[in-house]
């Protein structure tokens, strides 16, 4: 039986931090999914850490070859993906144990629903919470994909959070051609946006996983275009959205 989701994880150079994001994933009280692993040619061991997943009839483990960065290694792990919705969840983040069976019930609960998101900690690279709950706005419950976008260009900010938080609904994400890298700062928030044009978005308020502050992230590297990127998406978006 195909499995309902698919979490991938990409992951790079996350030899610290893979074992905590595997258990987190595999401990999840949702079982009817598949973990899809696209590891980009770690040179610190994060391949090797992997192995012993691979005992697990729900992983696939995978080695990407090196070249075009992170989205070009989200793309890899996300066109092995077989489910109905997908999750990506990157290789130095975790997600609380009920964070897939709340966003599937909330998913099945709204079948225009192509995204949903919840709120989630920020913690450091040692696990400290810097924040303890971000996210979502005034958004709750349902709401129109473009309403979803309009209140995320007016927040000037992600509020639907980094993919570890969000469930999408894979065909919707495939319809738009998948992540989208054309701003890369912004690739999440971008992608979401461009899916969001195709159905509704379900906010559910609760703290659901943990993204984490880490100076070998790949968007560190990008802080000097960070602004005129930010800029130019919200351009794109206010042009593609009606009344943004």
């Amino acid at each position: 039986m195909r499995p309902l989701v698919s979490i991938v994880v990409p992951s790079y150079k996350t030899v610290a931090y893979i074992k905590e994001t595997m258990d987190s994933i595999l401990g999840q009280t949702y079982e009817n999914l598949e973990v899809i692993v696209s590891d980009h040619s770690s040179p610190d061991g994060t391949w090797e850490l992997l192995q012993p997943y691979a005992q697990d009839p729900r992983v696939q483990l995978f080695e990407q070859p090196r070249g075009g960065g992170a989205p070009a290694n989200w793309t890899a792990a996300t066109e092995r993906a077989t489910g109905e919705f997908l999750k990506l969840v990157c290789g130095d983040d975790t997600i609380d144990p009920t964070c897939v069976e709340r966003q599937v019930d909330a998913m099945l609960a709204a079948p225009n629903a192509v995204v949903c998101a919840s709120k989630r900690r920020i913690v450091n690279s040692h696990g400290e919470v810097l924040m303890a709950s971000r996210g979502l706005g005034h958004l709750r419950g349902e709401v129109s994909g473009p309403q979803a976008v309009r209140a995320a260009i007016l927040a000037g900010t992600n509020i639907f959070g980094e993919p570890g938080c969000v469930l999408l609904r894979r065909e919707a994400l495939q319809a738009t051609g998948g992540w989208d890298d054309r701003f890369p700062y912004v690739l999440d928030l971008h992608t979401y946006c461009n899916v969001l044009q195709h159905g509704s978005f379900v906010a559910v308020d609760e703290v659901l996983a943990a993204f984490r502050l880490n100076a070998s992230q790949w968007t560190i590297a990008l802080s000097q275009q960070q602004s005129e990127q930010v800029v130019g998406f919200h351009h794109k978006v206010a042009e593609e959205t009606p009344a943004c």
